[in-house]
């Protein structure tokens, strides 16, 4: 499937990821998501649910072409 129709087709998979201070890792992993779908032709959204990350998780996730939502339990698996 060419970029432009995995880009307008309709997502077939979400990739969830947790993050509570992630800064280190969590691009990286988004990139590596966004690669392996891309790479088997699945539209897929990458989504990262913050605990409330003090580090700049957010920005590096959305910067890595995530979505980003607030999660309001602080903590892993809250």
């Amino acid at each position: 499937m060419h970029a432009a129709a995995i880009e307008s087709a309709p997502v077939e998979l979400t990739v969830l990821m947790p993050c509570l201070d992630e800064a280190r890792t969590v691009g990286t992993c988004v990139a590596k998501a966004r690669e392996t779908c891309r790479a088997n032709g699945i539209v897929a959204e990458i989504l990262v649910a913050d605990n409330g990350s003090a580090d700049g998780s957010q920005r590096l996730a959305r910067e890595s072409g995530a979505r980003v939502i607030h999660v309001p339990a602080r903590g892993y698996g809250a």
